[in-house]
């Protein structure tokens, strides 16, 4: 059996920015063992599958670990594929998902993602995560993961988490972040449970970031960086309990895989 895959760097508009995904086209659902495997042997931060329906397109994200409910960088990616490469014709895809329908719309050359708000609820500042982290946070936040606000750019930018602590926490993973310096804020985001260390862009976040920074800063449109390594921007607008992430994609590579069956 033979799969075209296509690697694209989301969240950038150059090659080697932005968070690579692997974005696979099946004319039908293989195997839920199959996926994991050639998402673990992609060894990317996530692999999207999907399947057209009479709405639009199933889609699901895997890491290299196991399968997640949520995958913005991924989605892009994959919306990305099916305007540029696949030539699809509709302004809006619909995609079903773990977590509802998702919206994508092309809107000159960025792609515009309607994602569900998740405003994280002040929390205990655990000694785990402070250890982890290195640092001691002046605010700490939960939803899908915890989220630990500290003063200023320059000191997310210097956190060296400690990853096995981080790995022993109840959510899914720990977003750091601060005012921005030319943007309205900035971030980083670890889950080594998942099998990412350190993400380079993460969506998702974003669903619960937006929120947060929406309030602290009075305004409904944000601009946002994730400063991880490779880096990427992210414009977000928060739409009562949905939240409009916009970005760019690059194809980076067109493959073909090989099942043995």
């Amino acid at each position: 059996m033979k799969l075209k895959q296509y690697q694209v760097d989301a969240f950038t508009d150059r090659v080697f920015g932005g968070n690579p995904a692997a974005v696979v086209p099946l004319s039908s659902w293989l195997d839920d063992s199959l996926l994991q495997a050639i998402a673990g042997e992609n060894n990317l931060s996530e692999t999207a599958f999907f399947v057209s329906s009479e709405k639009g397109f199933q889609l699901r994200w895997f890491t290299p670990v196991r399968e997640v409910d949520l995958c913005g960088h991924a989605t892009l990616a994959t919306a990305h594929v099916i305007f540029e490469i696949l030539g699809y014709s509709k302004p809006v895809i619909t995609f079903e998902t773990r977590s509802g329908e998702l919206l994508v719309e092309k809107n000159e050359k960025l792609l515009q993602m309607n994602f569900p708000a998740y405003p994280p609820m002040p929390c205990d500042l655990s000694e785990t995560l402070a250890k982890g982290l290195g640092q001691r946070p002046i605010e700490v936040l939960a939803a899908n993961d915890f989220m630990a606000v500290f003063d200023s750019e320059a000191t997310v930018r210097s956190i060296t988490p400690n990853q096995a602590l981080l790995g022993q926490l109840d959510l899914r993973g720990v977003i750091i972040t601060a005012p921005g310096v030319d943007v309205d804020f900035i971030s980083r985001f670890f889950a080594p449970k998942f099998g990412i260390p350190e993400d380079p862009v993460t969506g998702s976040a974003h669903c619960e970031l937006a929120p947060y920074w929406a309030k602290q800063l009075g305004k409904n449109i944000l601009t946002a960086r994730q400063v991880s390594r490779r880096g990427g921007n992210i414009m977000c607008e928060v739409k009562g309990d949905r939240v409009v992430l916009s970005g760019r994609a690059v194809t980076f590579m067109e493959a073909e895989m090989t099942i043995q069956t």
